[in-house]
């Protein structure tokens, strides 16, 4: 998925914000960060839960991965956008904004 791409998507559910953080862009929703896009590496790094994690890192190990300490155990789990179905990654997108967003904006989207 090309980053633009990638970025539209994330801009795409209610009441996102993008900004920088550090040296990788994050989406924000209600303060909280659901998304973010490191451009160099290409790679997306999304919060998902515990068991949600696990399901998307069973599907391939090498392109998708928790990140290193304690922020992997905290569901924060990176996707190599290159090597991965769109569908793949806007269903990682939806369900780590739902993880983050309130009751009332994560009810449009929840399957």
């Amino acid at each position: 998925m090309d980053s633009s791409i990638f970025i539209a998507h994330c801009l795409s559910f209610d009441e996102v914000i993008e900004l920088p953080h550090f040296e990788k862009t994050s989406f924000r929703v209600n303060k909280k960060i659901f998304a973010m896009l490191n451009t160099q590496k290409k790679q997306a790094t999304f919060k998902l839960s515990a068991i949600d994690q696990s399901v998307f890192c069973d599907f391939d190990r090498n392109s998708i991965w928790p990140a290193s300490g304690a922020w992997g155990k905290q569901g924060w789990t990176i996707f190599d956008l290159t090597a991965l179905t769109a569908e793949m990654l806007i269903d990682a997108l939806t369900l780590s904004y739902c993880n983050v967003a309130s009751k009332n904006l994560s009810e449009k989207y929840k399957a």
